[in-house]
């Protein structure tokens, strides 16, 4: 079909000028029905067009229209590609975490653009002025709808479709490869059968040759990866010479660079003619790469790929692929989610890789597939060849992955405790009812019914739903009365920040136990090694592994009895946190420091909202100093310069390098000061504009007493003043160490009723202590003594 004659308005959306056979039948349950829409094709089949389709029907009735990309790499490739819209007149919006949401934009876009991640989030928080957009959307796109089998993100697209289509109801389209029960997914969504399509392998562009090679295993893993390599290079070094290209995928960013370079040297011994150092033009673009590595390695004909790159490098390293000037590229699984890049040859080097928080696990079925299916390039060859290389004992598994392909599954049943909950955070659920009700909408349920026995249906599986909501009740997430259900504050914190309900429990337990702090006659106390030690045996954390080499760094970072209580895989967290707190992080440790640190501070993040809400200001006060010291590496000295705007941690270095502890001694040091410490001309003005929004605490005590008779007491009032920027505050006033006042307070000013007393001590030592729970600023204390007499 052309495309000018189905659409002519919309001709200029798409790439092509007429759609293939799989389109054309799949076109008019997108373009002539309502009905929600699934469909299963081979990759590289071209289900793009049929998510373009889809969006324009919508476009074509003034809707709003969503799209679910699978990473959040995608979305800004989809951003870039959908500009063809955008010379239609129509407005992309991509919504990632990575960005400042404009509301304004999202609320205005035709097409948004959005990882589950985030339409999760847009979702939870639809009653809200910034995320109201997301219930006007008439037309949701899930892309690569198979992601439901993924371990972490399948349940959060799997609630984030279902909370979404309570909501608002849009028409779903949802687009697989190739998926043995497209039913299940169609039930799911309520898609009838002739809106159901089932495209086989006779739709692939170019046929597929998918088979398992293996390699002879050693006792050492670093060897063993140049043995996969050697096999890997084996099996492409044909197609090479037959002026075909190679793509093969390793397990991690720094694998593709080392394999890359070995290559070189094995393809030089080889003789395989390949490269392109004669051609000048390229010589040249070439010498703009930002990466050294990749400079040197493209000329001779050899790529990598990975999210690290930057974004011109990859672009270009693409384009290059695509017009055969690298005949060999290395690349991680996110190009095989993503840029359509086919090779002739497809080879996966590697099916296990370290996770830095579960340890080495296999790689999913999923990507496997995905990678495969990126063999054979339409229009240039007959045949695509791919191989997964694996040891003898894994070669069954994958022949019969190959072979029988790979059902989709719900991932919700390990994870429903935390769902249920959210939803009832988020009065979507009110009572016993609703919560069958939600039960019914999610793929867990349609799955549930085609595999009874696997997923406990039927009465079971009513009973497990109703079991987890009376834990929890009993675990304090939720209340009932009668058959209403609503949500207490520990459940709303717990759905709000995403986490575990085992470690919501244990940030409120350490919040009940700061509460005990606060009392001196408890004997109870609480430091930032017990908040560090909260985190690093937080259940997110469970499955990180310590590897031998790493065991005497982390004894190094934490001495022999730190953290007893932890096994070793969070301890090696703890002293990725400790050592991060300063900028030593060993040596050992950073390959998974950066992981492991940007899950710990919004765990951090968690843990300071859950202190400021059901423990007292100074203890949220010391997280969030915490969390400034694990994110910008800064001394405790130090850390309140981070609360300036525009302060991270090389300006905060270079600040405290001149001596400038503090906010108030940037204000003090004035803008030439701030030069001379290594700042720019702008860059200091700003700052110290910055620096000034910031509190100017100042403590009157009025007419407070030196001293006082025994037995008399007298009520005074202590006044917190503030000459600076507002900021919420929590007030404390104590008597010998003991707490006499506290309220919170936003500043402003503040007054504080003291009753000065003659006790038995000869002296009495008041304190009024004002900390920030949202700032990394130290507390500001300030003292008064009075003598009995």
């Amino acid at each position: 079909m052309a495309v000018a004659e189905v659409l002519p308005e919309f001709a200029d959306a798409f790439p092509f000028e007429r759609f293939n056979a799989m389109q054309s039948e799949a076109l008019p349950a997108l373009l002539n029905r309502e009905d929600n829409v699934v469909v299963s094709a081979p990759t590289a089949s071209g289900k793009t067009a049929l998510a373009e389709l889809a969006i324009c029907k919508t476009l074509a009735a003034d809707g709003t229209a969503l799209f679910l990309a699978p990473l959040r790499a995608l979305t800004n490739e989809k951003e870039s590609e959908w500009e063809r819209f955008e010379d239609l007149g129509y407005s992309v919006y991509v919504v990632t975490g990575e960005r400042d949401l404009n509301p304004r934009r999202a609320e205005r876009a035709d097409i948004l653009v959005m990882t589950p991640e985030k339409a999760d989030s847009a979702t939870r928080k639809h009653e809200t002025r910034r995320y109201s957009f997301i219930t006007d959307v008439d037309c949701c796109v899930i892309d690569e709808v198979h992601l439901l089998d993924s371990d972490r993100r399948g349940a959060v697209l799997e609630v984030t479709v279902s909370r979404l289509r309570r909501l608002c109801d849009p028409r779903v389209v949802a687009l697989s490869a190739t998926m043995p029960n497209i039913d299940d997914v169609a039930d799911w969504l309520d898609a009838p059968d002739e809106t159901t399509f089932a495209f086989g392998e006779d739709y692939r562009p170019v046929p597929l040759n998918a088979d398992v090679k293996t390699y002879s295993h050693g006792e050492n893993a670093f060897a063993d990866k140049y043995r996969r390599l050697y096999r890997a290079l084996d099996l492409a070094e044909p197609h090479i010479r037959e002026e075909g290209q190679a793509l093969v995928f390793v397990s991690s960013r720094q694998d593709t660079v080392q394999a890359a370079k070995k290559a070189r040297d094995e393809i030089t011994e080889r003789d395989v003619p390949m490269g392109a150092r004669g051609d000048y033009d390229f010589h040249n673009e070439a010498a703009d790469l930002s990466n050294d590595t990749l400079r040197q390695s493209v000329l001779d004909g050899v790529g990598f790929h990975h999210a690290g790159l930057a974004r011109e490098d990859k672009n270009r390293v693409e384009e290059w692929f695509k017009q055969g000037k690298i005949q060999l590229l290395f690349s991680t699984s996110t190009l095989a989610w993503g840029v359509n890049l086919p090779a002739r040859c497809v080879v996966i080097r590697d099916t296990k890789l370290h996770d830095p928080l579960e340890g080495e696990v296999d790689m999913s079925p999923l990507d496997v597939l995905q990678m495969l299916g990126r063999a054979g390039r339409p229009g240039y060859d007959d045949m695509g060849y791919a191989w997964v290389v694996c040891d003898r004992s894994d070669a069954d598994k994958y022949r019969r992955l190959l072979r029988d392909g790979k059902e989709i599954e719900s991932r919700l049943a390990a994870e429903l405790d935390a769902h249920l909950n959210a939803e009832i955070a988020l009065g979507t659920i009110g009572d016993v009812d609703d919560v069958m009700d939600w039960l019914a909408t999610t793929f867990y349920y349609a799955r549930s019914q085609s595999a009874p026995d696997e997923y406990d249906a039927g009465s079971d599986l009513r009973q497990r739903v109703s079991d987890t909501l009376s834990a929890l009740v009993s675990e304090g997430f939720v209340e009932q009365d009668g058959l209403a259900v609503e949500p207490t504050r520990l459940g709303q914190l717990a759905s709000k920040f995403y986490l575990r309900l085992s470690t919501a429990r244990r940030f409120a337990d350490l919040a009940e136990r700061c509460e005990r702090a606060a009392d001196p006659d408890t004997g109870v106390t609480v430091d930032e090694d017990d908040l560090l030690t909260a985190v690093a045996g937080a259940t997110e954390f469970d499955s990180v592994s310590a590897r031998s080499d790493e065991e005497d760094a982390v004894h190094a970072v934490l001495g022999g009895s730190a953290a007893d209580s932890l096994d070793a895989g969070q301890r090696k967290v703890l002293a990725i946190l400790r050592s991060g707190m300063t900028g030593t992080t060993p040596t050992e440790l950073k390959s998974d420091a950066w992981v492991i640190r940007q899950n710990a501070l919004r765990l951090l993040a968690a843990l300071r909202e859950f202190l400021d809400t059901l423990g007292p200001a100074r203890y949220a006060n010391l997280a969030c100093r915490v969390e400034a010291r694990v994110e910008h590496g800064i001394s405790a000295d130090a850390v309140g310069l981070t609360a300036i705007d525009g302060v991270g941690s090389g300006r905060a270095g270079k600040l405290a390098a001149a001596g400038l502890s503090s906010p108030a001694d940037v204000v003090d040091a004035g803008h030439d000061a701030l030069v001379r410490a290594g700042l720019s001309e702008g860059v200091a003005e700003q700052v110290l504009a910055n620096a000034r929004d910031l509190p100017v605490i100042s403590v009157d005590w009025g007419a407070f007493p030196d001293s006082i008779a025994p037995g008399e007491n007298e009520m005074r009032e202590v006044t917190v003043g503030n000459a600076g920027g507002g900021a919420r505050a929590g007030l404390r006033v104590t008597v010998n160490g003991r707490e006499m006042t506290a309220k919170p307070s936003y500043l402003g000013e503040a007054t504080l009723p003291v009753a000065v007393f003659g006790a038995d001590a000869d002296e009495l030592t008041f304190t009024v202590e004002i900390a920030f729970p949202a700032l990394p600023l130290p507390p500001i204390t300030e003292t008064r003594s009075v003598t009995v007499r």
